[in-house]
């Protein structure tokens, strides 16, 4: 199976920007081989081909875009810096109001909650050619210790042969339906706050089990918090300080051990 989800790959090499690259999410188990360090780059240069650009913008908010243009926010809250950007998409979860806004501008083309009807979750499946956004819903503690199910979106953009997954505000590590839903994540954006999310030792056991080549912390509210999240996953994961906001990652340039990209948070700032 691996050898013919490879061959798929090569074969798409040479399509068009708007065709999306075959993701190896559910069908492969293993890291993709590569070698060990990652692009920095600045969010308004063009994608070079077969990668993807992840820009850490703040909280839990992250820009992905794609060689062919489309753009996507992620847990949007209104605002991304003062760059005049109206993404192609955003994705929302609503645990708490920094990861959500209920007036998104009507120019966004696709607006992708999180949640649904209250205890029903919700299913979405966006295919824009180029990149493919579906969710896997998990439960988040509600007001008054209650609890909300399936209140919170994993979403997965599959792109250039990537699966790109953002845990949203997870509360629990998920379970083994979960987990298969989600398939093989090559990047996983994940909350290392250690307390409104979850304990930092169930985030760690989380993301020994998804095994992504790439670990991008975010939901870090202090650099005592990040430390302690190097500290708990450094026995297993390498770590890389990318000395900016922005990667540039491909299935050529994934780390060959599992790795902890750390990005610092920055707005948009439109340069000239």
């Amino acid at each position: 199976m691996r050898w013919i989800i490879l061959a798929l790959i090569l074969m798409t090499s040479g399509a068009a920007a708007q065709e999306r690259r075959p993701s190896h999410c559910i069908a492969v188990a293993d890291a993709a081989p590569g070698i060990s360090y990652l692009h920095k780059a600045n969010w308004q240069e063009p994608v070079p081909e077969y990668s993807v650009r992840i820009s850490y913008i703040a909280h839990a908010s992250f820009l992905i875009q794609t060689r062919g243009g489309l753009t996507a926010v992620t847990d949007f809250t209104g605002f991304v810096g003062s760059a005049p950007l109206i993404p192609d998409i955003v994705t929302m979860n609503h645990a708490h109001d920094t990861h959500w806004t209920a007036f998104p501008d009507p120019a966004i083309p696709h607006v992708l909650e999180g949640w649904g009807e209250f205890g029903k979750g919700i299913d979405h499946y966006l295919d824009l050619g180029e990149i493919l956004i579906r969710n896997v819903s998990t439960d988040i503690r509600s007001q008054y210790g209650g609890r909300e199910d399936e209140g919170n979106s994993i979403f997965v953009f599959e792109v250039e042969g990537l699966c790109i997954g953002h845990l949203g505000h997870l509360h629990h590590v998920p379970t083994d339906e979960q987990f298969a839903a989600l398939g093989r994540l090559d990047v996983v954006m994940a909350a290392v706050d250690g307390g409104t999310t979850m304990p930092l030792p169930e985030m760690i056991q989380t993301l020994r089990r998804l095994k992504s080549s790439v670990i991008i912390p975010m939901h870090w509210f202090s650099r005592y918090s990040l430390g302690a999240f190097l500290t708990g996953i450094s026995d297993v994961f390498a770590v890389q300080h990318a000395g900016g906001s922005s990667i540039e990652v491909s299935l050529a340039n994934l780390p060959d051990r599992p790795t902890v990209v750390v990005l610092e948070p920055e707005y948009l700032i439109e340069q000239e």
